[in-house]
């Protein structure tokens, strides 16, 4: 994960070296860029949605190599056709300018819960279970979705055990800890910190959905009740034998994470805050000190994690790198990969995407909120949720002022698509599937990727639509 990370960084920086070539870095010219740019983006998106379900043991051994692949066929056609200046230009941009901030957040926060250690002894009820999912989505804004769903899933799955009927279960758990929760802040998930890294404040969501994230939320809390409740009233006809009851019980272990959650929040919120206006221009790119700070802050916050929590609390977690490091070179791949596409996007009406402009912009010029929601949201279901934010953040302006201003509407509707919409598929956020793998792991039967989504077409689309007629694309 770090290698990774400071060789894409090294390979950024080290463009700095190369004389009268940064003076010389004009930007990408989007309005005369045709569709085949698009097609590395599609071809790595697809790649990253068909591979862990058609062929995963390829795609486990060989995700890293597929990534480079994809990002080769972006970077040298760019180099080639439109100049090797403004081709670094753009890949320094991607790198340092937007993806080593991501992927940074993303591992401290997966270092630092992965050392919490929860470990309960009780029987799964419905009022229980609906309580640790209630916790869970709560949670997940502030330690992330992948946090919150790695630090519960195991003890959920613990309680559950002994039960028939447990599927149902995990598949809210899904929707609700590893989606929906994370809606009210950039820790929360993915598309959300992008959004923060191209200038939306810290608690922009937290003001602007926590309506609408506590409608959708205490909607499925109650269905998952109601549904829980039917199960466990079938699965209470028949009788264990020999298994008596457990005392209640629940410790905490790696408490001193939760400390280390605590900085990260406090070194985000610091680089939201403090503005000393020292920047340092790599190639083009403007890096703002308190930017750099906060990642070198979250890092040594990640390292701290490490030392001081004991490798058992990790082992019994079933902690690993390679759920992170697999997020880290893929997500190397997306960001490089949609260089082209955002450039394109930013053409505006004039480019090859002003069909899509079309589709999603009202008679009177203003966007389409529901459009923006529901085209956010299914592609995000299928294409992962982070890139496509940032495609639809970049169609509805790409301006975080005029967004979080006349356009707030927009940008509330497409983050509600991203985040929420992720529940949709197992591929639609990242802890979806690490969630579905651990329970599979478990001797849970989950249903496959298609079962899985008539589950959510039957319980989230009625709520997604409710949300619409409430809320969305009204003045």
């Amino acid at each position: 994960m770090l290698r990774t990370c400071v060789i894409l960084a090294g390979s950024a920086w080290a463009l700095v070296l190369i004389p009268d070539v940064a003076s010389a870095a004009p930007a990408l010219d989007g309005a005369s860029m045709g569709w085949a740019w698009e097609l590395p983006f599609i071809g790595i998106l697809l790649t990253i949605a068909t591979g862990p379900l058609l062929f995963p043991k390829f795609w486990h051994d060989h995700y890293g190599k597929i990534a480079l692949g994809w990002s080769a066929l972006t970077l040298a056609p760019l180099a080639l056709l439109r100049g090797t200046p403004a081709s670094l230009a753009a890949f320094v941009h991607a790198i340092l300018g937007d993806y080593l901030s991501f992927i940074v957040v993303l591992f401290t926060l997966y270092v630092v819960a992965g050392g919490i250690l929860v470990v309960a002894n009780f029987r799964a009820t419905p009022l229980l279970n609906t309580g640790i999912l209630a916790i869970g989505t709560v949670m997940a804004s502030f330690v992330g979705t992948t946090g919150a769903a790695m630090i519960l899933i195991r003890p959920l799955l613990r309680a559950n055990a002994a039960r028939l009927h447990n599927v149902h279960v995990v598949v809210f758990f899904i929707f609700l800890v590893a989606n929906v929760g994370g809606a009210l802040s950039p820790l929360g998930d993915p598309p959300l910190f992008v959004g923060f890294l191209r200038g939306v404040d810290f608690f922009w969501t937290t003001r602007h959905i926590v309506f609408e994230t506590a409608l959708v939320a205490g909607l499925l809390l109650v269905v998952f009740f109601l549904v829980d409740l039917y199960f466990h009233h079938r699965d209470s006809r028949v009788k264990l034998i020999g298994e008596d009851a457990r005392p209640l019980a629940l410790r905490i272990h790696g408490a001193i994470n939760i400390v280390f959650l605590a900085l990260v929040i406090a070194a985000i919120l610091l680089s939201a805050t403090w503005k000393p206006g020292v920047t340092i221009n790599v190639y083009g790119t403007e890096l703002e000190l308190q930017n750099i700070v906060r990642d070198g802050a979250l890092i040594l916050i990640a390292l701290a994690s490490l030392v001081f929590t004991p490798n058992e609390h990790r082992e019994v977690n079933g902690f690993s790198w390679e759920p992170i490091l697999e997020v880290a070179k893929i997500f190397a791949g997306i960001f490089i990969c949609i260089i082209p596409v955002l450039a394109m996007l930013r053409a505006g009406r004039n480019g090859t995407f002003g069909w899509l402009f079309e589709m999603v912009t009202l008679d009177t010029g203003r966007p389409h909120d529901i459009a923006y929601f529901w085209l956010t949201g299914l592609l995000s279901a299928f294409l992962d949720n982070a890139p496509t934010y940032l495609v639809f953040f970049e169609l509805a302006s790409g301006d975080a002022g005029k967004l979080m201003g006349e356009l707030a509407s927009t940008l509330a509707a497409l983050s509600m698509g991203a985040v929420f919409m992720g529940a949709l598929t197992y591929i639609g956020n990242a802890p979806n599937f690490m969630v579905y793998a651990i329970a599979v792991e478990r001797g849970v039967k989950m249903p496959s990727f298609f079962g899985y989504l008539v589950w959510s077409a039957i319980f989230l689309l009625p709520v997604f639509a409710l949300l619409t007629y409430v809320s969305i694309g009204r003045p």
